[in-house]
């Protein structure tokens, strides 16, 4: 399967030639991304001076969990006031890059990690909490554990497109990320079923560091009393949750790739949905069209002025009816 990239490509290519060393020039492009987030990447000053600008649908709830502390340790000086229009923004000088190439490199790749450094701030706040919850829970046992830290933390909510959100619950053994996903049509719910119990039969035939993946269509009891969360009762929204980020996944070098990965589930999970379906349509089209050919090779021909020979071996052609 594929693994979707967690940087923005475009970007990321607009910036390492800009870097190269080549002649400055005016830039004006506007750049989508999964889940409706839109760049602009603009030269609006000089032609050495580079802008990328990032607009977030979610970027409010973000900000609730500590997005503007995170990007602002991440970018440091190349923070400048946000474009009309976007939520944040980073100013790079040409003129004044790291000398070093490698760390010039690093700042095209953090730049293009700009949706995934701000969706990261959740996640990151999720972590301090099951950090401190699992050293509070350490004085007690289980049973004379406070309530407050046997039931964990609060249900952090990302409404990160229209009709979906991301949900993340800290508790003092593991974090819980739930997904709410939309499916439109009956085909993918199917899809979607059998993505899932792939994982669920890859972790138990090979990879049991996995975290579980669980699939349904009412909430989980984890989302109860969360305002928001709907239970259409028609299949229509289904619930995707990683039950449990066990401390091995949560070490400080881990982490890192860990929010990266479990980000981009949504868009990894619908893009395989969209490929499967297209890969089973062109395959039904090659195999409709072997019919089409065995079916003209079963055409008899045509009788129309077909030579024919009497018994005493005189050939004359026979007429059509």
């Amino acid at each position: 399967m594929l693994l979707l990239d967690y940087q923005n490509v475009l970007i990321q290519s607009v910036l390492t030639e800009r870097f190269s060393g080549a002649a400055p020039v005016s830039i004006d492009q506007t750049v989508s991304d999964f889940d409706g987030v839109i760049f602009h990447i603009s030269t609006p000053e000089t032609k050495t001076k580079i802008l990328v600008s990032i607009q977030i649908r979610c970027f409010g709830d973000l900000v609730k969990y500590g997005a503007e502390d995170v990007l602002r340790r991440e970018y440091g000086q190349y923070v400048t006031s946000p474009e009309a229009g976007y939520d944040f923004s980073v100013l790079v000088d040409l003129e004044n890059l790291p000398a070093d190439k490698e760390e010039r490199d690093e700042l095209i790749n953090k730049i293009a990690l700009l949706k995934r450094n701000a969706m990261a701030a959740p996640f990151e706040q999720a972590y301090e909490e099951y950090y401190q919850l699992r050293e509070a829970a350490s004085k007690f046992t289980s049973e004379e554990a406070p309530q407050g830290v046997r039931e964990g933390g609060d249900v952090k909510v990302i409404q990160y497109r229209e009709e979906e959100a991301i949900y993340i619950k800290a508790s003092h053994d593991r974090v819980t990320v739930i997904f709410s996903t939309v499916f439109r049509e009956e085909t993918d719910r199917v899809f979607g079923k059998v993505f899932i119990q792939e994982f669920v039969d890859a972790r138990r035939r090979a990879i049991q560091n996995a975290p579980q993946v669980l699939f349904r269509n009412d909430p989980p009891l984890e989302l109860q009393g969360v305002p928001g969360v709907k239970n259409t009762g028609t299949g229509e929204i289904g619930y995707v949750t990683f039950v449990v980020l066990f401390p091995r996944h949560l070490t400080p070098q881990r982490m890192p790739d860990v929010i990266s990965h479990i980000q981009t589930f949504r868009d990894y999970f619908h893009y395989h949905i969209k490929a499967s379906k297209a890969y089973i349509h062109s395959r039904m089209r090659r195999r409709t069209a072997d019919f089409l050919q065995v079916l003209r090779r079963a055409r008899p021909d045509s009788e129309e002025h077909k030579e024919r020979k009497t018994a005493s071996g005189r050939t004359f052609r026979a007429q059509g009816s």
